[in-house]
């Protein structure tokens, strides 16, 4: 049976000492295997609190299902790939493989990473995960593993989890895994140690992750056995640990019993060849080209020497026999593309040079494309996401209220705080696009408090269409209303250029009021923090 290896008494610490954080290292031959492992699969930990009525032994509980007599197994007994498969109870990180995995967030804080993770492997890991520039959802990336006994720390970003998205969810998951294993390969290692990626605080159900774990890792060794030599799944729970003890005969069975019993237990859908959930109605169906019947004059047979077989030129009009026109037309030229850019920036800069002469600012250039504010987009959202902003935050030009009187969230943004001889604009624009993203996913309000902002020094309209461009087409359909107070002559006459020049939907949006008490019919006062100066600014003053 599976049993933990005690951290002090029974593990043998590699050199015979503990290791920095003073817990003994464990190696792999101190880790059972799974073909060396009891086939009774009953509950050997004494908690009485996991009874097998709750964690049903899959090789003597009967599903309805019924039997599948007859069935291709799709997990046949594979002993080489068995022999790769171990499960520990304890924390990755005190096995002395090459690799473990730590299941983290988008930007590799410690916060957020494995608990345990970063104090064990000492400070210069977070300092080396800082530099990463974060890590998307799904893949992974890979850095030192200072004091931990493992050579790499390779670290993942797990999904989070919602019913209406399950499958893009597993496939994540699944994607999680692979990625790992992937990395471990590219950097020539071949033993890894994986914790349950999947976590409670992302809401993932342990059961249905445990079996996408399992099987993206029977699929994977299937193909790169020869490059591996130990998986080790780790979990740090009673649950974790049964679940596993369940589900791995379903994947790895050892004999022709554990295989036969799989055909009735295993999951109807455990996807293709990667692990990944596939749906069929979203498969890419490729039909072949259609051939067109052309008649053509016999061409003069031509004896070649075998050394110019399949040299013979072919023409367009050859090429055109077998393809259909209709497809043909929708490829356009690239020197005409080319050609419809230029054509596109030389009227934008024509129409709008004059903006430069007034002192509004640059803006030229063509019109960005959805794609092209989507990508735009995602650059600033990441770059964001991996840095610290800290500094702007506590400037308060912009931070969240709460609520309007429709229910809206509400973005303050106060002028009189925008200073920008002082502020870098770069970084704000950052710090924007990072506040206003779990905001502007939904119908949203923008109160701002023009109190004294005339003193200031503000920026033009260039940079003003720059950042609507940052912030996406999701800000400009989903922003009900913006709500200015304390409104000027000049900021009336600003906004009129912007609903000229620069977008005439989002700034037909401006509602300006002149009163708090106004503003209090469309956002109720205690949904927000208003600073002392607006409520002793008097309008004209």
């Amino acid at each position: 049976m599976y049993r933990p290896v005690a951290s002090s008494d029974s593990a043998t610490p590699r050199g015979g000492l503990p290791n920095d954080n003073g817990d003994s290292v464990v190696t792999l031959g101190q880790v059972p295997r799974w073909i060396d492992a009891e086939h009774s699969l009953g509950n050997d930990n004494g908690d009485s609190s996991f009874s097998s009525s709750y964690f049903p032994d899959p090789l003597t509980f009967k599903s309805g299902s019924g039997g599948a007599s007859g069935s291709v197994s799709r997990f046949p007994v594979d002993h080489e790939v068995n022999s790769k498969i171990y499960l520990w109870r304890g924390n990755p990180w005190n096995l002395e493989v090459d690799a473990v995995v730590n299941s983290t967030n988008e930007v590799l804080d410690e916060a957020h990473s494995s608990p345990g993770l970063h104090a064990a492997a000492g400070p210069g890991l977070a300092e080396e995960c800082a530099t990463l520039g974060g890590c998307r959802t799904g893949m992974a990336k890979v850095t030192n593993a200072y004091d931990l006994p493992a050579r790499k720390v390779i670290h993942t970003v797990g999904p989070k989890y919602a019913v209406k998205y399950h499958t893009a969810a597993e496939n994540a998951l699944s994607h999680c895994y692979r990625s790992c294993l992937e990395l471990l390969i590219d950097n020539g290692l071949k033993s890894i140690a994986m914790g349950c990626i999947y976590t409670e605080t992302k809401n993932y159900p342990r059961e249905p992750a445990a079996h996408v774990a399992i099987r993206t890792v029977r699929r994977f060794l299937e193909k790169q056995k020869d490059n591996i030599t130990a998986i080790v799944f780790c979990t740090t729970s009673t649950t974790d640990t049964e679940i596993y003890k369940r589900l791995l005969p379903l994947y790895f069975p050892r004999d022709k019993q554990e295989e036969e019993v799989a055909l009735s237990k295993l999951p109807a859908d455990v996807g293709d060849e990667n692990g990944e959930t596939v749906i069929d109605e979203r498969k890419i169906r490729i039909k072949p080209l259609p051939k067109k019947n052309v008649s053509r004059p016999p061409e003069a047979t031509v004896d070649l020497p075998v050394s110019d077989v399949g040299l013979v030129p072919r023409t367009s009009s050859y090429l055109d026999t077998f393809l259909d026109p209709a497809f043909m037309s929708l490829i356009k030229d690239p020197d005409e593309r080319r050609l419809e850019q230029w054509e596109k920036t030389v009227q934008a800069q024509r129409g709008w040079n004059f903006s430069k002469l007034l002192g509004l600012g640059d803006l030229g250039g063509p019109p960005l494309s959805a794609a092209e504010e989507y990508s735009l987009h995602s650059r600033y959202l990441s770059k964001a996401k991996s840095l610290n902003l800290s500094e702007i935050a506590e400037m308060k030009i912009v931070y969240r209220g709460g609520v309007d009187s429709e229910g809206r969230p509400v973005i303050v943004v106060v002028g009189a705080h925008f200073l920008l001889r002082c502020l870098d604009l770069e970084r704000f624009v950052l710090y924007v696009v990072k506040e206003f993203e779990p905001i502007i996913q939904k119908p949203y309000t923008i109160v701002y408090f023009h109190s004294a902002a005339s003193l200031q020094v503000q920026p033009d309209l260039g940079w003003m269409r720059r950042l609507q461009q940052i912030l996406g087409r999701k800000h400009q359909h989903n922003l009900h209303a913006i709500y200015v107070l304390h409104p000027t002559l000049g900021l009336k006459v600003t906004v009129l250029a912007l609903q000229l020049l620069v977008d005439n939907v989002v700034w037909k949006k401006v509602v300006y009021v002149d009163r708090l008490l106004q503003l209090f019919r469309y956002v109720p006062r205690e949904q927000l923090t208003i600073p002392d100066f607006v409520f002793q600014f008097i309008n004209g003053i």
